[in-house]
C-alpha cells in the first residue's frame, strides 16, 4: 500500500528533567538515523526555547511534517504533559504553527510550561481532552501502567480518567513494562491502537528506539500518519516493536529503594513498606495489569498488530560477551561492525538473517535468536530497577544471595522519612 516507516513517538529535550544535554535535533537525528528511525517526536515542543530550536534545526518536508536536512529524519511535533492527578499524556501535533497555538491556550492552566518541557497543567485528564477537541491533534496517556505517573496508575479504566471525552483518545501507550499481551486482557483497550515509544531521555540509540512502532503510509505526512493511529485509510501500523515486559523495571510489584521483590497480597500486608528498608513498595505492571483484567488470556482484536520483543543492540551485544557495561570498547566494536554490515541497529534487531550475523559474531547471533524465538531467560525487574537477561543461573543466584538489605537512614528511624 506504501512505505513503512519505524517511528518512535515519544522523547524528551534537554528541556526536560532527568535528560541528557545531548538531546539536540542534530544529535537525536544521528542517533535516529543509527538506529534505523524513519520518523520520531519532536518532544517538549510547547517549551518556546525548544520550539524555535526546533524550527532553526528542521526544514518543512514537501508533505508538511519536519525534516533535519543532514540525516533525511522525520519529526512530528509532540509533547507530554502532566494533569493535576499526575497522570502523564502524549499529544501529537500537525505543525509547530499548531503547537504555538496550544502553548498559548495552556499557558493560562500552567505555572510552569515556559521552564519544563513537560509541563504540569491544572487540569484533569477530560478537560485536557475536552479543550484538545478544537486542535487537529492526536492524544492518548503516556505510559499507561507504570506505577508513578500513568492513567493505571490513579484511575481503573480509560472512562473514569477521560469521562465524556473518552471517544477523544486515539491511542494507548503502553509503556516499558507491559505489551500487547498484557494490555489485551483489558477489553476497555481492544478499540484502541497501541503505540509503543522509547520515552528517550539520551540520543543513544540503546534509549533512542528502544521501543518502536512501524507504520506504513501511503505518504510521509501529518494525516497519513494520523490515519494509521486512527485506522483510517492512507496508513496502518504493521508491527509494535518493545521489550520483553518483565525487562521493564516497573514490571514487579518491588521496593523503590532495594529492590526486593513481593507478591501482590504480601505487599498489602506489609501496607506497602519494606520490611527490610523502610522504602515504599511500589506496586508492579504485572499485578495491575492483573487487577483490571476481565479476560483470562489476551484476546487482539483484528486490527491489532504483531508485537515483536527484543532489547537494543548494545545490551544484547554486552551479554553475549560477557560484559557488565555496554559502553566497553568491545562492544562498541561489534556493534558498528554490524550496523555498518547491515545497514542499522532495526535491520540488525529485525531483518538480518541470524546465520549473517554469526558470520560477524556467532554468540551475538545466538542470543538474538532466543529472543526472536521468545526462549531467553530474564530474572524480572521492578520497584525502578530493568530486568536482567540471565544465561550464568549459578552466578545469577550467587549475585542475589550477595545483594545487602538497604540501611534506613537516621531520619526514617527517628520518624522524620
Amino acid at each position: 500500500m506504501g512505505e513503512q516507516y519505524d517511528s518512535d513517538l515519544h522523547l524528551h529535550s534537554q528541556y526536560s528533567g532527568g535528560t541528557s544535554p545531548r538531546m539536540v535535533i542534530r544529535e537525536i537525528a544521528r542517533g535516529a538515523a543509527k538506529k534505523g528511525l524513519d520518523l520520531v517526536g519532536t518532544g517538549d515542543i510547547l517549551h518556546p526555547k525548544w520550539r524555535r530550536h526546533v524550527r532553526r534545526e528542521l526544514v518543512e518536508d514537501e508533505y508538511g511534517l519536519i525534516k533535519e536536512p543532514k540525516t533525511g529524519v522525520l519529526f512530528v511535533p509532540t509533547v507530554e504533559v502532566e494533569d493535576e492527578r499526575r497522570v502523564h499524556h502524549l499529544i501529537i501535533l500537525p505543525s509547530l504553527d499548531h503547537a504555538e497555538e496550544l502553548h498559548g491556550e495552556l499557558s493560562k492552566y500552567s505555572d510552569d510550561i515556559d521552564a519544563e518541557g513537560r509541563p504540569h497543567l491544572r487540569m484533569t485528564g477530560a478537560e485536557l481532552a475536552d479543550l484538545l477537541k478544537d486542535h487537529d491533534c492526536l492524544f492518548g496517556p503516556a505510559h499507561a501502567f507504570v506505577p508513578w505517573t500513568s492513567v493505571f496508575k490513579e484511575y481503573d479504566s480509560l472512562k473514569e480518567c477521560y469521562s465524556s471525552a473518552v471517544n477523544r483518545v486515539d491511542f494507548v501507550e503502553l509503556g516499558l513494562s507491559a505489551d500487547s499481551d498484557y494490555a489485551d486482557r483489558i477489553s476497555e483497550l481492544h478499540e484502541y491502537t497501541f503505540l509503543t515509544c522509547s520515552d528517550a531521555h539520551s540520543p543513544y540509540p540503546h534509549r533512542l528506539g528502544r521501543e518502536f512502532v512501524r507504520f506504513e503510509l501511503e505518504e510521509p505526512s501529518y494525516d497519513a500518519l494520523k490515519a494509521a493511529i486512527r485506522r483510517k485509510p492512507g496508513g496502518r501500523v504493521v508491527l509494535n516493536v518493545g521489550l520483553i515486559p518483565e525487562l521493564g523495571k516497573y514490571n514487579r510489584t518491588a521496593c523503590a529503594r532495594c529492590k526486593r521483590q513481593f507478591e501482590l497480597d504480601e505487599a498489602e500486608r506489609l501496607n506497602w513498606r519494606c520490611p527490610e528498608c523502610g522504602g515504599t513498595i511500589k506496586k508492579g505492571v504485572r499485578d495491575r495489569v492483573l487487577e483490571l483484567a476481565d479476560l483470562e488470556k489476551p484476546e487482539h482484536p483484528s486490527h491489532r498488530p504483531p508485537y515483536l520483543r527484543i532489547i537494543p543492540l548494545a545490551e544484547i551485544i554486552a551479554k553475549a560477551l560477557g560484559l557488565s557495561t555496554i559502553t566497553a570498547k568491545k562492544v562498541r566494536a561489534v556493534w558498528n561492525s554490524l550496523v555498518r554490515r547491515f545497514g542499522s541497529e532495526i535491520d540488525v534487531l529485525i531483518e538480518t538473517p541470524t546465520e549473517k550475523i554469526a558470520e560477524v559474531d556467532e554468540r551475538v547471533a545466538e542470543l538474538l535468536r532466543s529472543f526472536r524465538e521468545g526462549t531467553v531467560n530474564i530474572r524480572p525487574g521492578g520497584g525502578g530497577e530493568y530486568g536482567k537477561i540471565i544465561i550464568d543461573e549459578e552466578s545469577e543466584r550467587e549475585e542475589l544471595r550477595s545483594r545487602k538489605p538497604v540501611q534506613r537512614t537516621l531520619d526514617e528511624l527517628i520518624g522524620r522519612g
